[in-house]
């Protein structure tokens, strides 16, 4: 039996309002076993709890995107910090850097990627890393705040061969989104083919990136294994090879363990 592992989704979104119990059914019968759900602000991340408190193949990440890094604040931290220890919480993210739209300023957001970089370290939580036209300022942080020693993903990769291979350098793995099945991507399989097996990982981003052939409707984790099917062509390998690699990836990025999977 296929089973696909989901590793960033946004369904606490408030466009899957009232829509839940239809997606959840459509990812079981896609093979798709279980979804995280990503914070990106506080409420955001309060909701992700609540949603995998209430599903079973639901889990959560807890964190402060760049974008609403200049709200951040101690009392959102100690929130934060609270949440990490949620049985079903298994990163935080997503944090980190985003230089295309500014939408905190830089020293803002360098500032609460470090906090939370070190926050990951206090709770032992892997990482789920945004990164936009900010490579090199935030490897430098990652570098800086010894984020190796939680790991994590950057999460939607879009990067060069060496970014990856800084990345994986720093104990991160390197997740593939929708775009992988786009026709102009073309920089995003030379990068695939250097991926080591056990570093690699699939994820929706839903509802955005949706992938070919549903492009242009909104994204959701049944949608996983199209990115899934695209990632194994150029591999070279059957889906269901690249099913279990990645869902066995997944478990060591994650640190699922059974408690989390009861």
């Amino acid at each position: 039996m296929i089973r696909w592992t989901d590793t960033h989704t946004h369904l606490n979104d408030e466009v899957y309002e009232g829509e839940l119990e239809q997606i959840l059914a459509r990812m079981e019968q896609a093979g798709v076993g279980r979804a995280i759900v990503v914070g990106y602000d506080l409420a955001s991340a309060q909701k992700a709890v609540e949603l995998a408190r209430l599903h079973a193949p639901l889990y959560a990440a807890v964190g402060v995107h760049p974008h609403e890094a200049k709200d951040y604040t101690e009392e959102t931290e100690a929130e934060l910090g609270k949440l990490l220890q949620e049985p079903k919480v298994v990163a935080l993210g997503e944090v980190g850097l985003d230089y295309h739209y500014d939408h905190s300023p830089r020293g803002v957001q360098q500032e609460v990627f470090r906090r939370q970089i070190r926050l990951a370290r206090v709770h032992k939580m892997p990482l789920i890393i945004h990164e936009r036209e900010a490579t090199k300022d935030a490897l430098d942080i990652l570098r800086e705040e010894h984020a190796e020693e939680v790991g994590g993903v950057f999460h939607c990769f879009s990067g060069s061969v060496e970014t990856a291979k800084e990345a994986l350098a720093l104990n991160f793995y390197i997740s593939i989104a929708g775009p992988v099945t786009f026709a102009n991507a073309r920089r995003l399989p030379q990068v695939i083919l250097e991926i080591p097996a056990d570093r690699l990982m699939v994820e929706t981003d839903c509802p955005y990136l949706t992938p070919h052939p549903y492009r242009g409707k909104r994204n959701e984790p049944a949608f996983v294994t199209y990115v899934g099917a695209e990632v194994a062509r150029i591999l070279g390998i059957a889906p269901e090879e690249l099913a279990r690699l990645t869902w066995e990836n997944a478990d060591r990025c994650f640190r699922w363990t059974p408690r989390r999977e009861s």
